[in-house]
């Protein structure tokens, strides 16, 4: 099960940076000071996600899940690793 956890873990981790970087360069495409905001200054990107949700709903979403197979294969690999 611990590789099980493994792997969720470092595929919710991939889509996740994958899907964020998406967001980083519509951030960029909108004005450089988003882009730069959004790479320096903390939340910033959450705010131009909520600013631009039609542009960036698919992306967060994704990202949002990748998040979630990331806590999920967290859970089962220390639930694996705990039983030993």
């Amino acid at each position: 099960m611990a590789m099980v956890g493994m792997l969720l873990m470092a595929v919710g981790g991939i889509v996740s940076f994958v899907f964020a970087v998406i967001i980083l360069i519509k951030a960029f495409q909108t004005s450089l000071l988003w882009g730069l905001g959004s790479l320096f200054i903390p939340f910033v990107i959450l705010v131009f996600v909520i600013k631009n949700w039609d542009d960036t709903k698919k992306p967060f979403l994704y990202a949002v899940g990748g998040w979630v197979l990331t806590i999920v294969g967290v859970v089962i690999g220390g639930a694996a690793s705990a039983s030993m």
